[in-house]
């Protein structure tokens, strides 16, 4: 079973919760107790990922990479939102955040809640690492090792290591070197016989050198030993100073500020991202993290060579940088790995010979990745790329792989004359020199590349695709909620809808006018779009549920999202649950609603699902006059999460959903198996908890993740539901809790 939920955990506050005395009660209740706070709700979230990596049921290479992506979120948001209070700080900005907090006091909370993780995750460390021990995965100390593992690590230090560190001093000829953005090293202090003053020095590990050097394999008892590249270092610095004794060592990692600040007066939006990112690699330390026992001259000397005197200063961690813990993970002891999944391939593409454009068609195919392959995207614009008879092709590029075929697709198309326009989009986070190069190879072989507004993101996911067929052109459209990125999708759960529908088409194509010429589109007929229109449209739908309610019919609402923050959307929902709606949410990340207050938001019930695979699909159904699930329901999905960001700063899409199997498929399947979850599933209590889903007594244990691997999508199965329909589903009780997690 999964590992029991410790005490207090992931509690923000238990302050008691002021009760609404007025008609009015979202009104009367202060900002502190209607609101969460957006950083904290995210460390909470990030908690539940490190809790993964405790929990039993998962296989113990998969527990050591949940680890691994803690860490990793972390570093990433000292990057970006510690970093922006930070700021807003030293400028001495004192404005209050949604939930009455100024910038100083938020980072007070942050730092405390913090040294928590921190301290969680150094536990987990030290109980993989015994648990990894008996699986013969064996990280090891120097003075573990033996004879002949010192002597292999000494070779393989002298051949592959010793040759690419430099150690530098310090001193008045040697200022204090710049280390880069995660950048790990050692410090030491060095006695000269000459001098009764210390040398201080440090070690700068490179990127590229492996954080754990394998030093031996024994294939007979499948034992592998590894020992850290700090540990090595511990055994063989003084081969890089034989001039001197080693009086102290330490060991320290830094976290630059990497939040980029636009110019919304540059000329050359290009010119000014490369400069920004020439700057990003400069950015201020923000976070210095060092080992506990590090001596306290060193100490210093790192203090005042990175200038943090006054940032988040870390050293209660023996392990730093455990996001390299993933180098551990090996794919050659599967049974410490999740079993393998293939990924299907839509039965209804392959009824038409591989034909995407016949497929597409005859029927709307909704794609549910990573369960149904990205390949079907990528065929769908390689066919495209090939097709004498499409005449052009428009892509947005938010994010993308390295190695990208979509990219390769569209290169293709343009160089064999049809008229391709991409979107990059420069201003997608730690993507922007990705993108930058792949708009330089759009741009040589033809291409139209645009870049978007310099005050909006463009998010939205969308390929059209324009065909001369018999009848005239004929449109072919995929709209997405996941990034085109081969990789991601295949940890991500996403959302890929292709259609031929005329009026989405003719949408689409609007949406394209207005990215690329400003022209802002004001005959929309079925898409909506951020940010015109799509929050209107949202608290309208909220609006019809409310008013159902009043005349007398049942008000539902059922939404997936991966972030819900917009505090005027939370307040209509608030709205709702006072009238009598029945709100259930999916939220896998931050989540500022409370939910479960008496006489407030009683009817509103949140759930975050932390798995196998990430959560990224956005959804919203509105029962329109009915319980959900039903035919008659308004279902959308979307590129946009209900932040402010994505509703008032990027260019954002909401899909009505009108094929009648799709739209079964995504209330019946996708919508009923996230909200039936309770292997993978929290529950949010109204004081902040999150407490795993407790199951009915005597129900079965479901998890989506396993549900979507077993059973195909309605959409994409073709002629083959004649003989295996998917499993459908209905919607199971939940156990309620109290805000104390107890039945």
């Amino acid at each position: 079973m999964a590992a029991p939920k410790k005490k207090d955990e992931t509690a923000p506050d238990e302050k008691p919760l002021a009760k609404p005395v007025t008609e009015n009660p979202v009104l009367d209740i202060a900002p502190e107790d209607r609101y969460f706070n957006r950083e904290l709700s995210w460390l909470f979230f990030n908690t539940r990922v490190l809790e993964e990596a405790s929990n039993s049921d998962v296989p113990l290479l998969e527990r050591l990479r949940f680890l691994s992506i803690s860490a990793s979120n972390l570093d990433e948001f000292y990057m970006v939102r510690v970093a922006g209070l930070r700021t807003q700080e030293l400028a001495g900005i004192t404005d209050q955040s949604f939930d009455g907090l100024r910038p100083e006091q938020q980072l007070l909370k942050i730092r405390k809640r913090v040294k928590k993780v921190v301290k969680a995750q150094e536990n987990t460390w030290n109980k993989l690492r015994k648990l990894l021990f008996k699986e013969g995965i064996q990280v090891k100390s120097t003075d573990e090792l033996n004879q002949g593992e010192a002597k292999a690590l000494l070779d393989i230090y002298e051949a592959n290591i010793f040759p690419l560190l430099s150690p530098l001093a310090i001193d008045p000829a040697h200022p204090f070197p710049f280390i880069s953005n995660l950048g790990f090293g050692m410090v030491l202090s060095l006695e000269r016989s000459d001098s009764p003053d210390p040398l201080y020095a440090i070690i700068p590990i490179p990127h590229h050198i492996p954080r754990f050097i394998h030093v031996k394999y024994d294939k007979k008892k499948k034992i592998d030993v590894y020992v850290s590249i700090e540990e090595a270092l511990k055994l063989t610095a003084i081969d890089l100073f034989p001039d001197f004794k080693i009086r102290g060592t330490g060991l320290f990692r830094i976290t630059r500020d990497s939040d980029i600040a636009v110019d919304e007066e540059a000329e050359d939006l290009v010119q000014h991202f490369e400069f920004l990112l020439k700057k990003r690699r400069r950015g201020r330390v923000i976070r210095l993290e060092m080992n506990p026992d590090i001596p306290e001259d060193l100490r210093d000397v790192l203090i005042d060579g990175f200038e943090c005197w006054h940032e988040d200063i870390l050293d209660s961690t023996s392990f730093l940088g455990m996001a390299n813990l993933s180098n551990l993970i090996t794919r050659y002891r599967p049974h410490l790995l999740f079993e393998p999944f293939q990924a299907r391939f839509p039965e209804r593409i392959r009824d038409y010979d591989g034909d995407c454009f016949a497929a597409i068609a005859a029927k709307d195919i909704l794609v549910h990745h990573p369960y149904e392959e990205f390949d079907v995207v990528i065929q769908f614009l390689e066919q495209a790329a090939l097709d004498p008879d499409v005449v052009a092709i428009k892509q947005t590029l938010y994010r993308t792989s390295d190695d990208s075929p979509i990219v390769k697709a569209l290169i293709e198309a343009a160089e064999r004359g049809k008229t391709v326009t991409a979107l990059v989009e420069l201003k997608a986070r730690f993507d922007e020199e990705s993108n930058l190069r792949w708009a330089r190879d759009l741009e040589r072989s033809g291409a139209h590349v645009v870049y978007g507004f310099v005050d909006y993101k463009t998010h939205a996911k969308v390929s059209l695709v324009i065909r001369r067929e018999e009848t005239g052109l004929k449109t072919y459209t995929h709209l997405g909620t996941g990034n085109y990125h081969a990789q991601n999708a295949k940890i991500y759960t996403d959302l890929a809808l292709f259609t031929v529908d005329e009026t989405l088409g003719r949408d689409v194509g609007r949406l394209f006018n207005y990215v690329t010429s400003y022209s802002r589109p004001k005959n929309l007929e079925k898409l909506v779009i951020a940010p015109d229109g799509l929050r209107d449209k949202l608290e309208a739908l909220i609006d019809v549920e409310i008013n159902n309610v009043k005349e007398g019919k049942v008000g539902a609402i059922w939404a997936k999202m991966n972030a819900l923050v917009d505090t005027q959307i939370i307040d209509k929902l608030y709205e709702a649950s006072q009238a009598g709606v029945q709100i259930d949410l999916v939220v896998r990340g931050i989540c500022c609603l409370r939910p479960g207050i008496p006489g407030f938001s009683e009817n509103i019930r949140v759930k975050s699902i932390v798995g196998r695979f990430l959560e990224h699909s956005r959804i919203a159904c509105f029962g329109n006059g009915a319980a959900l699930p039903n035919p008659k329901a308004k279902v959308y999905m979307s590129s946009a999460d209900w932040m402010p960001r994505n509703l008032n700063r990027r260019v954002e899409t909401l899909v009505p959903i009108e094929s009648p199997t799709v739209h079964r498929q995504v209330m019946r399947q996708i919508m009923l198996a996230n909200l039936n979850d309770d292997v993978n599933s929290w529950d949010l209590q109204s004081n902040g908890k999150y407490i795993r889903t407790i199951r009915a007594e005597g129900q079965r244990p479901f998890s989506a993740h396993r549900y979507f691997m077993e059973n195909p999508s309605l959409s994409g199965r073709g002629k083959a539901l004649s003989y295996y329909a998917p499993k459908e589903l209905a919607p199971r009780n939940r156990k309620a809790k109290n805000k104390t997690g107890k039945q």
